[in-house]
């Protein structure tokens, strides 16, 4: 009885062993480095908001990064190893932020300096000098300082299905990369999607105007792990905002059961 009992548990050890061999065999193997996608870095952020974090939460989650042995690099980076195939550590990040807030300056700017971090805006360039938006002498100054690049949201953050005449398209994507390319005085190559919203037609568009590389948004488009027309970002918001949902977040592996769980 006893040597049945032995003989059962060294068994199910054994299954055991073997399913998670599999599992993290199946992670890395499918591994998608996490970009990661926030939006506004301001005091007393609602837990709600899924477009905003405080700057206590933005601090918290970046001395995890780099204390934690993330390997964060700029988007443009990763998303040039994806082009290129080339297999990236477990752990690797790249941080984003949507729309150009005044905040992504005031609170998020000099925290991503204090760690030494790496991060692009994408901005709308037609809101650029608004009251609550980053002004161009402080977008040439995040440039300068070497963490920050900058990349397309278009001009009015329209959402670009819905724009149906091909003229409008255009100057929404080519307009906003000729602003920041004149005041940054170098190529935009980074373009991302208003809202994650697009289809074939908007990628060919976005492919036309001259960008490289475009990020979404929305994990419910099935898209290819390496398109490049249409990298996948995970939203970061005060709502994820506890240590343990932030490292799953930045993982790798939420990208791997979010994109099971789509299916």
């Amino acid at each position: 009885m006893y040597k049945r009992i032995k003989r059962a548990a060294i068994t199910a050890a054994v299954v055991i062993l073997l399913a998670l061999f599999s599992l993290v065999l199946a992670l890395r193997l499918n591994y998608v480095p996490a970009v990661l996608m926030y939006h506004s870095v301001a005091p007393g952020a609602d837990p709600s908001s899924r477009l905003a974090v405080s700057p206590a939460t933005f601090d918290r989650q970046m001395r995890m990064l780099k204390t934690r042995g993330f390997n964060v690099i700029p988007a443009e980076e990763l998303a040039r190893n994806v082009k290129e195939g080339k297999r990236m550590p477990l752990h690797t990040v790249a941080i984003t932020f949507d729309d150009g807030y005044k905040d992504n300056y005031t609170h998020a700017f000099p925290i991503l300096r204090t760690y030494g971090l790496p991060a692009t805006v994408f901005m709308i360039t037609g809101e650029a000098g608004r009251q609550d938006r980053l002004s161009w002498d402080e977008i040439r100054e995040m440039r300068d300082s070497g963490f920050i690049d900058f990349g397309s949201h278009t001009i009015s953050h329209c959402i670009l299905p819905e724009v149906a005449s091909s003229e409008e398209l255009a100057g929404e994507l080519s307009g906003s990369k000729a602003a920041l390319e004149k005041h940054l005085g170098g190529p935009v190559k980074m373009f991302a999607y208003p809202c994650g919203f697009f289809d074939e037609r908007i990628k060919e568009a976005v492919r036309k105007a001259g960008y490289e590389f475009s990020f979404a948004t929305n994990p419910r488009i099935k898209t290819a792990d390496d398109d490049l027309m249409a990298l996948k970002r995970i939203r970061i918001s005060q709502h994820s905002g506890s240590s343990f949902a932030f490292w799953f977040r930045a993982s790798g592996y939420y990208n791997f059961i979010r994109e099971r769980r789509h299916r």
